[in-house]
């Protein structure tokens, strides 16, 4: 198996071009470097071998394979970009601390068939050249590159050995090579057409960042940093250079400067068009927010009265009764005006599609290509453990994203693994290689949605609106496809499994034969080989092994990079009935987007951070790689429902003031919920209501998944144009003043790349950095890209901060080895030490709920975020329907909400950059879980009441029972309001306030003391992940639903209602038998009693297990315990006048 490991520093790994002999004709021949052979054995070691041992040994099979280990020096670089790009994406590359980088050349990374050429492990013809086992060299459509004539096939190592010693020359017929340059023989084969360099002649391109030629003279304007290399950042600034390969374009010869003093550079064809916007506000009707903002103040009003005059009229007979009450009361009030007052100005948006092809993808003057000029699109899915997040979710998942409707060559999704499980891989592996018949037929018919599993349980006619004449023909072939794919993924635990015990068994057996050898006349020992996991190659699996140990476990093993897709071409590629057989794919794309697999380095000791520092690691490591100006978040049981979401959400980031949006969040929703919605999984009061509401403030909070980032929001920036705000009160007394006369001074290009909270200058200067980003030099020059392509277009004279038309449309870089390991170094468990990486650059760390925080953090830098709600839903996921898993869901959630409120990141100190109204909803995401504390004991007040005979007011007079009508009948009304201009149903709103008292007296109090724990006593949170469901046929859909699975959190929601039950028997007994009967406080702890019970009605049901078979055992003791403890408390506390019960009875 050949490998090839790379030793390289980050300063090193920047790669040169190639450089020609303009002296003769002779090909480019490699530099001369020195190279170690060396053989990889079965356990992943290497054993070093000269050329000669190596090739006297070459006639035995024990030594076919083979490692090529090269120097770390900047000029040893392939000859060819795309195939050393072919070789790459062949190549599983690990690494981490104190370990080399390897990269390991795959032969096949799963066990089934792959037919697509940007595949790892594609099949292919192997290398003539005797000894040598390498994939001959072949082009984007796999087809092979042949150099001579004679079709004597030939690997890249190979090749460029012929070019350096062979002269040229064909081992197979020996004949000069009429094609020397490998990419002129590309062009020959149908590869990618090269693109031309920055002066319009054919020039080799640098690989990382871009080959800068300067618009000025031809003396040096390279301009050296500290360390003395080229610095890109004042380079991008301060001169008017062009961008070439993978990057942006400026105008040549043309200045592009949106600052009022400067020249701006305007193309007249943009100023005889009209300008259109992509987005626009649509209002709520007046008829409708004009009422609910009017009753909103009508009901504070009544609040004040009403604890006015409840405190200024106390229970003389049950003070304590009183009192709690009052308290309760109090926070209620305040509590619900925290709630409501960022809803009072609630909008809607839209978008237009039409405009954005318009502006992005259609032919003019400033794209006369007509390619896409959108900026690119890293997509990043997160899983931990394939036990509990099946394999197949995931799969669809992938496949949902591979077929989204966005430029290819834009797209690149990363599949964060952090558990090291061979089983994701080959899962995803699996995914990709179906992806090639999925991807297309997508295309084809225009499928919607493109989740497969989805697609395929529609219960509506699939065939409504299709109108090519194969479509039934390809459905049924790509749906029998589709269940192979499935009974493949759901047998690989069984399939590592099965291959695992069979290399173990040949291991052991070969470790006896060489003790028997060793060791003729002298009795065997037993002989122990660690189990090791083993890949479909035949090589140890890098990450976690079945059978954890040593470096191979859960928290403990090296990071892993496998390009599974790789970058596609910019160019259209069609299919032809020759290569897909399956279904006619003519005319039909059948490119797909980059798929990288990525398992970050874990080892003991290192605080990891959970799904945050996953995150992390996917930023650094998609920065390296395709450094997509957006990013995309999903959980791994959220697919893409709605294959132009991404296009929507690219219609607020481009439209004109889009560069101070930090984030668009999408609503999530959800699948496999049970058509009552028990227990309120929908959670349509939130993504609907409270959603839309701060869409009118500062924007949405960042709720997890679904939400599309500005890349350089979250490394931490302050947005373009940042007003300046004078010192806060607090900053002034703390003596903290920031520097403002430099501001003054610094250009707008500058501006957008500053830190306002930096702590001595509000500039933020990349080149010095290493401390915020870490040590990673192509890391920091990757950020200014970023923050260009992000930009929206310069399209009309009012857009600030804008780019020019046409400056996306090339091609990005071609992946190269040297690309891979540095995006390796910074996946690394030590990368993050001593830098600001979870601090205040990418998901910020020490919360449970890391999704708050970063978007916090992002508001409080002066961002902006949107709120996209799209006629088709954009993604839907799966939710907990089980009460058991939903109360844990609820205890993650607002255990995350209290250390909020105990850090730093509560609202009550956010800065004068985050709007009031803001600032108010934020402080209400971290008080939320206290309420619980008032409402716990205000659900126990109306059992108090009914045992103890009193009530929380001196009697029922007209004044408070008006002012109870009219609080309630302000709450329906508000509530009647809120449902018209929301969308959501009164029912659903229903639920909502049902799930709110269940949640409030389990998960949220036990959220408040395990918060408390931690934070004063430094007892770790440990929560439950949540189960997704694989999606298995079953009876009954909602089975989950009736499962039983029994917490502690049960126990407070239980008490109450017992206690409730009993209480409501206990007074009813005590009135009726009672000389004078109290009705009226009778009434009064009744009706409370009865409100109590009606919201906790769900939970109840969730304990009775199955709708029509409830245990009969179950109301047998309800029943039993009530009546005996009121008949207890009745005989210990008889009426007064009388000792008797029902006449003549006696009670013994």
């Amino acid at each position: 198996m050949a490998s090839k490991p790379f030793e390289t520093s980050r300063s090193d790994l920047s790669a040169v071009s190639d450089v020609l002999d303009s002296n003769n004709s002779k090909p480019p021949l490699p530099p001369q470097t020195r190279v170690t052979f060396a053989r990889r054995t079965s356990s992943g070691r290497y054993v070093s071998y000269s050329r000669d041992d190596l090739d006297s040994e070459l006639g035995s099979s024990d030594f076919l394979n083979y490692t090529v280990q090269m120097p770390p020096t900047p000029d040893n670089q392939p000859v060819a970009q795309k195939v050393e790009e072919q070789y790459v994406s062949n190549s599983l590359f690990t690494g981490g601390f104190n370990s080399i980088t390897r990269a390991h050349l795959m032969d096949k990374v799963i066990d089934s068939d792959v037919n697509h050429p940007q595949m790892a492990g594609v099949k292919g013809s192997s290398c003539a050249i005797n000894g040598c086992d390498g994939k001959a060299m072949c082009d984007e459509k796999g087809d092979d590159i042949l150099p001579c004539e004679c079709d004597f096939k030939i690997c890249r190592d190979c090749y460029i050995d012929v070019l350096k010693t062979g002269e040229g020359t064909c081992p197979g017929c020996k004949d000069q090579y009429k094609t020397t340059d490998l990419d002129e023989a590309m062009e020959n084969w149908r590869s990618l057409p090269q693109l031309p360099g920055p002066g319009g002649r054919s020039k080799k391109m640098e690989r990382r960042l871009s080959l800068v030629k300067s618009t000025k003279s031809s003396s040096s304007l390279l301009m050296k940093s500290q360390t003395g290399e080229f610095d890109h950042n004042r380079w991008l600034f301060e001169t008017k250079g062009t961008y070439g390969y993978g990057n942006a374009i400026w105008p040549d010869g043309s200045g592009f400067d949106n600052d009022k003093g400067g020249d701006a550079y305007e193309p007249p064809e943009l100023m005889n068009k009209p300008w259109r916007p992509l987005t626009r506000k649509l209002k709520i009707p007046a008829a409708v927010i004009s009422p609910y903002r009017l009753l909103v103040a009508v009901r504070m009003v009544v609040l004040a009265l009403f604890l006015t005059w409840r405190i200024g009229h106390p229970n003389t007979d049950a003070v304590w009764l009183w009192g709690m009450s009052i308290v309760c009361e109090i926070w209620f009030a305040f509590s619900w005006i925290l709630d409501q007052l960022p809803k009072l100005c609630p909008i809607n948006r839209a978008t237009d599609l039409n405009v954005l092809k318009e502006k992005f993808e259609t032919r003019d003057p400033s794209n006369p290509t007509g390619k896409s000029d959108l900026p690119g699109i890293d997509i990043f899915v997160s899983t931990a453990d394939p036990e509990k997040e099946p394999p197949l979710v995931t799969a669809n998942t992938i496949l949902s994203i591979l077929a989204a409707d966005y430029p290819v060559e834009k797209l690149a999704c990363y599949v964060s693994d952090d558990g090291g499980a061979l089983l994701t891989f080959e899962a995803m592996a699996e995914a990709a290689s179906f992806a090639n018949i999925w991807v297309p037929f997508c295309r084809k018919h225009n499928i919607e949605p493109r989740n497969p599993e989805s697609y395929f349980n529609l219960k509506k006619d699939p065939y409504k609106n299709k109108i090519l004449k194969d479509f039934v023909k390809d459905r049924r072939r790509v749906k029998r496809e589709y269940d192979e794919f499935k009974v493949r993924i759901n047998g690989l635990p069984d399939s590592i499994r099965r291959r695992s015990d069979a290399y173990h068994a040949r291991e052991e057996l070969q470790a006896m034969k060489e003790q028997r050898m060793k060791k003729e006349d002298e009795p065997l020992e037993v002989v122990k080989i660690k189990k090791a996991t083993w890949m479909a190659d035949g090589t140890h699996w890098p990450g976690t092994w079945l059978s954890p140990t040593l470096e191979h476990a859960k928290g403990d093993h090296a990071g892993i990079i496998q390009v599974m897709l790789k970058p596609p071409s910019d160019e259209l590629l069609c299919g032809d009935g020759e290569d897909y057989r399956l279904i006619e794919l003519t005319n039909v794309d059948i490119r797909l987007p980059m798929l990288v697999y990525v398992s970050r380095e874990k080892r003991p000791g290192y605080d990891h951070n959970k799904k945050a520092g996953a995150m992390n690691a996917l930023v650094r490591a998609s920065a390296i790689m395709s450094n997509g100006a957006f990013i995309l978040n999903l959980d791994c049981d959220h697919y893409i429902y709605n294959s132009q979401a991404m296009r929507e959400g690219m219609c607020f980031m481009m439209d004109r003031g889009g560069d101070r949006i930090c984030y668009v969040q999408f609503p999530q929703r959800f699948e496999g919920i049970d058509p009552s919605d028990r227990y309120a999984n929908r959670n349509t009061v939130f993504f609907d209501g409270n959603m839309r509401a701060l869409d009118g403030l500062q924007g949405p909070v960042y709720v997890g998944t679904g939400c599309l980032f500005r890349r350089i929001a979250l490394y931490g920036f302050d947005p373009p144009r940042t007003k300046e705000h004078s010192p806060s009160f607090f900053s002034s007394c703390c003596g903290r003043r920031r520097k403002h006369s430099s501001v003054a001074h610094t250009p707008e290009e500058n501006k957008s790349l500053r830190m306002g909270d930096y702590s001595d200058d509000e500039e933020m200067n990349l080149s010095l950095d290493p401390k915020m980003f870490g040590n990673s030099n192509v890391l920091i020059d990757s950020i200014p890209v970023a923050e260009y392509q992000g930009r929206p277009l310069a399209d009309h004279p009012s857009v600030k901060n804008g780019r020019p038309p046409g400056a996306l449309t090339i091609p990005r870089d071609l992946l190269d080895a040297s690309t891979v390991a540095e995006a390796i170094s910074v996946i690394s468990c030590w990368y993050e030490d001593k830098t600001e990486w979870g601090q205040r650059v990418g998901w910020i760390y020490g919360s449970v709920t890391e999704d708050v925080v970063t978007g916090y953090r992002m508001h409080n830098r002066g961002w902006k975020s949107v709120y996209c709600v799209t006629k088709r839903d954009a993604f839907r996921g799966t939710a907990p329907i089980n009460l058991t898993d939903r109360l844990h869901q609820v205890l993650r959630w607002a255990t995350g909400s209290v250390e909020i409120f105990f850090s730093r990141n509560n609202a009550l100190l956010a800065s004068s950059k985050m709007k009031a109204l803001q600032r108010i909803a934020y402080l209400n995401v971290g008080i939320y879980p206290f309420t619980s504390i008032f409402l716990i004991v205000y659900c126990f007040l109306p059992a108090l009441s009914l045992f103890s005979g009193q009530f929380i007011v001196q009697t029922l007079n007209v004044t408070f029972l008006i002012y109870l009508l009219i609080i309630t009948v302000t709450l329906c009304a508000l509530a009647v309001l809120e449902v018209k201009w929301s969308g959501i149903e009164l029912e659903e709103w229903w639920r909502n306030e049902q799930f709110w008292l269940i949640g409030g007296t389990s998960a949220h109090l036990a959220a408040v003391f395990q918060g408390l724990l931690k934070i004063f006593a430094g007892v770790e949170i440990s929560f439950t992940l949540t189960s997704k469901s694989g999606g298995d046929d079953e009876e009954d859909e909602f089975a989950d639903l009736y499962v039983v699975k029994w917490t502690s959190l049960m126990i407070p929601p239980i008490v109450i209602i017992m206690v409730n039950l009993i209480a409501i028997a206990v007074g009813i007994s005590r009135t009726i038998y009672s000389v004078i009967p109290q009705w009226s406080r009778l009434l009064g702890g009744v009706f409370f009693s009865f409100w109590v019970l009606a919201h906790l009605y769900p939970f109840a049901k969730g304990l009775m297990g199955r709708r029509g078979r409830t245990p009969t055992i179950v109301y047998v003791w309800s029943g039993l315990i009530a009546i005996t403890i009121s008949l207890l408390w009745v005989a210990i506390n008889p009426p007064q006048g009388t000792n008797q019960i029902g006449g003549s009875f006696q009670f013994p």
